[in-house]
């Protein structure tokens, strides 16, 4: 009998069929450990079927906080027979695998099993249907989380289904607890990971409700969208609150519709958005167009996950940059924003609707599909200094809509607000509004549009530097990369390597090409097969990066995957 023992952080994963109930033990298990007083962080991987293929999920609990994926399984919970299989490039001699017998029967020597009775101990409680909550029972009682917290996050997780099925659950759970309290008593397992109290009472999110507090901190009154994974769960937050945040939400026929209702709602004096992916953004070019032409200012969510179109709808990639770059007809300025992180992804999606009233342009936040569903605890975000500005005027009778000015903003009025008319026209327009064909307006028209990347750049974030100034070796990585290339720096404790971490993709930061140049070896990563910010890069710079790494198998970086690549380049 082999004793396993896991200390400051163990990494367990959750795998079976799709439609096992896996996200729902994740939901429980990931609230009970951060109740628990650990660190915790969760993300998954599934595919786009309803049923049938293998979903997994991973939590990590740690005594310090972990905000990355990694490759690393300590604990695989198995809850199908195709759960060793799916996972196998990340098995090794040092993983424990917990299961049914009748799902790793079929399994040839050498793996480290415990097998235990889920599905006899599930059909006792009433179908095989409980044994995800049984095996999440044994993990809870193995991380040595109390009953009681345990029992309240059943309680939550299935409170709307009733009385009834919230004390099965809870029978179920305690079942669970009985075994891990017979592994834990055996010896054959045990977890010793330091709590910290405080954590307890710190928030637990993932980036989408991140993503959605920023807007609605922002003054968010109004969204439309058409559903697309992994924007949907944007939508659906965004809905869930509308009432009590006063947005209306509005679930648009087709994804053209979507973003000019976004657009119309700007227009008519409500702070709006839209959530799409990289397919459905393609057809919300022509809108992107508009919002420029007619200088009515939008944000544009984009969930960002492999191309071309429907591509992999459920995995993740950094694929749409040049889409929202390069989007729309036309010359005229915008800004992209790719937060890496819960609390830059609550600051820049705040900061996004006062940028587009403000300057009266489209701006974009990048996400993608890993980010979108990371989830971990998080102290309080810092509200101190969050103001919903207010760029809109009373318009008087001589008012023009389109009025040309020294930084190219015209005063911004809305229909219904003063005595003025609030003109607007996707073809080309005069000062007032009114169509015209004038070649000589044409070009001041343009030049007023293009005057306002000046006022854009005036709050454009500085990217982040990681580590020491007095550098040798520069990583670059951009939103969803932030967490694994952290970690792996740290993990490497290379003090002449630091990490230039971009928040705002576009316009870039003046110091960009400082920090380049200051480098004697530069290394990119990026979840795209053509490095299409190290493009943007030498666009807007010159600079050429000398070293790509590039992932598109619709996987994010892991952790160790950074460490081997950077390893690599410094004893090369």
């Amino acid at each position: 009998m082999s004793f396993d023992s896991f200390k400051e952080d163990v990494s367990i994963v959750l795998c079976g069929e799709a439609g096992q109930g896996i996200q729902t033990v994740e939901s429980i298990l990931v609230h009970a450990i951060k109740k628990g007083g650990y660190h915790v962080f969760s993300t998954k991987e599934y595919m786009s079927r309803v049923r049938g293929g293998e979903n997994s999920t991973e939590i990590r609990i740690s005594s310090k906080r972990v905000i990355s994926y990694v490759d690393r399984i300590d604990i695989l919970l198995s809850l199908s027979k195709g759960a060793v299989p799916h996972l196998e490039n990340r098995i090794s001699s040092k993983t424990v695998i917990m299961g049914d017998d009748q799902h790793l029967k079929s399994l040839k020597e050498g793996y480290d099993l415990i097998k235990i009775p889920l599905l006899d101990m599930a059909k006792e409680m009433g179908g095989v249907i409980f044994s995800n909550v049984i095996a999440a029972g044994a993990i809870a009682c193995i991380l040595n989380i109390p009953r009681s917290i345990f029992e309240s996050c059943i309680e939550e997780i299935f409170a709307r289904k009733g009385e009834g099925i919230v004390k099965k659950d809870i029978a179920a759970g305690m079942k669970g607890y009985e075994i891990g309290k017979e592994l834990v008593d055996s010896g054959r397992i045990k977890v010793d990971i330091e709590t910290n109290p405080k954590v307890a009472d710190e928030l637990l999110l993932d980036g989408t409700e991140a993503v959605g507090l920023g807007c609605i901190a922002g003054g968010c009154r109004f969204m439309s969208s058409y559903p697309m994974t992994p924007s949907t769960p944007l939508q659906t937050f965004i809905a869930q609150n509308s009432k009590d945040f006063d947005i209306i939400f509005e679930q648009a026929e087709d994804e053209i519709a979507a973003i000019n209702m976004a657009i119309a709602g700007f227009y008519a004096g409500a702070r709006s958005m839209v959530a799409t992916s990289g397919s459905g953004f393609a057809l919300m070019e022509e809108g992107v167009g508009l919002s420029g032409i007619i200088e009515t200012p939008v944000v544009i969510y984009i969930g960002q996950r492999p191309g071309p179109a429907v591509g992999l709808p459920t995995r993740t990639a950094q694929e749409d940059l040049n889409l929202a770059f390069y989007s729309g007809p036309g010359e005229f300025p915008r800004a992209i924003f790719a937060p890496g992180n819960l609390e830059d992804a609550f600051e820049l999606s705040q900061k996004a609707f006062n940028l587009a009233d403000r300057c009266q342009v489209p701006v974009f936040i990048l996400s993608d599909q890993y980010f979108a569903d990371v989830f971990y605890n998080q102290s309080p975000f810092d509200l101190e200094g969050l103001e919903v500005e207010d760029h809109t005027i009373k318009t008087g009778k001589d008012y023009k809509r389109y009025k040309i000015t020294q930084n190219g903003i015209s005063p911004r009025g809305i229909p219904g607000f003063g005595d003025g008319l609030v003109i607007v026209d996707s073809d080309e327009h005069d000062e007032e509004g009114h169509l015209t064909e004038d070649l000589d307006i044409r070009e001041k028209m343009v030049d007023k549009r293009l005057r306002k990347l000046n006022e854009v750049q005036k709050d454009v974030i500085p990217p982040e530097l990681v580590g020491n100034h007095d550098y040798s070796t520069l990583v670059i990585g951009w939103g969803s990369t932030y967490g694994p290339i952290k970690e792996a720096l740290d993990n490497l404790k290379a003090e002449d390597m630091s990490f230039l971490y971009f928040k705002q993709l576009y316009p870039l930061h003046p110091s960009t090409e400082k920090y380049l140049k200051n480098a004697e070896r530069t290394v990119i990563f990026e979840n795209n097969a053509q490095s299409q910010f190290a493009d943007l890069i030498k666009l807007k710079t010159g600079f050429n990066i000398e070293s790509k790494v590039l992932k598109y198998n619709g996987m994010p970086f892991s952790v160790e995957e950074v460490e081997e690549n950077l390893k690599e380049l410094l004893e090369g």
